[in-house]
């Protein structure tokens, strides 16, 4: 189990329970999967900055995280772009006019 025992475990659970569940789909994709992946071995620091983040409004999040809007600076932290990479990185590939896609 990812999570076990200790009451700093108790706290990512609850953090990974409220990125998985914000109401607003895109962003519970991004949180929830970052929190997933990243939140064991995330210090006590970038925890308090991730909770901090799940308690600002889903759409600016969501608009701070694939850079439509600058994030205030309060917000922008070393955490928001690392939840950025982690979102580019792991994001499906897609098709359009500028891919390659053969039949």
């Amino acid at each position: 189990m990812l999570y076990a025992g200790s009451p700093m475990d108790e706290r990512r659970k609850r953090l990974a329970f409220r990125a998985w569940r914000r109401g607003f789909c895109e962003i519970d994709l991004v949180l929830g999967c970052f929190a997933d992946a990243r939140l064991p071995g995330l210090e006590e620091d970038a925890l308090a900055e991730f909770e901090r983040l799940l308690g600002a409004p889903d759409q600016a999040v969501y608009a701070w995280i694939v850079e439509a809007e600058p994030p205030p600076p309060e917000f922008d932290t070393p955490l928001l772009a690392l939840i950025r990479a982690f979102t580019y990185l792991n994001r499906p590939p897609t098709s359009g006019p500028d891919s390659e896609t053969q039949p």
